[in-house]
């Protein structure tokens, strides 16, 4: 029962070497991996860095086993498995909110873009119908009531 005291109160990582290669080995096929979604145009270059720095930091820490007890002490925190999932929630959190704020640029994007589409389309329809009913009754372009009504569909936007 003491032992178990002293194994919870001991912050330090203690790790094999057959887990520290192994834990490398995953970390250098997940950097290999990224690298690879990059090459076959799956992944965009700007939105890989922050997998690769991941992939790096999986890599520290199989290098280095000792740093997370060095994090978990900058935390304030003594158990270091507390210190590793309170790093992984904020790093998921923070993807989270980034991969949020891609998707409203992108939806505010879309959204522009179907406008301009439309007003394309209704720019068109005008012309067409202005080409084929070229008798007194069809609007001059340059009369009153043709930039009346492409003022309309630009108000529209």
């Amino acid at each position: 029962m003491s032992a178990l005291v002293l194994a919870a109160a001991d912050p330090k990582v203690h790790l094999t070497s057959q887990t520290r290669i192994l834990a490398a080995a995953i970390a250098v096929v997940f950097m290999v991996m990224i690298l690879e979604l990059i090459r076959r145009d799956r992944l965009q270059e700007r939105y890989s860095v922050v997998w690769f720095v991941a992939g790096l930091g999986m890599l520290a820490g199989a290098a280095f086993p000792g740093l997370l007890g060095v994090v978990a002490d900058a935390m304030g925190v003594r158990d270091t498995n507390v210190a590793l999932f309170s790093i992984i929630l904020l790093l998921l959190l923070g993807l989270a909110l980034n991969f949020s704020v891609i998707m409203s640029r992108q939806a505010a994007q879309i959204t522009r873009l179907a406008q301009e589409r439309a007003l394309e389309e209704a720019r068109r329809q005008v012309g067409s119908e202005h080409a084929t009913d070229s008798t007194s009754s069809a609007p001059d372009r340059d009369s009153e009531s043709y930039r009346q009504g492409s003022g309309t569909l630009q108000r529209r936007v």
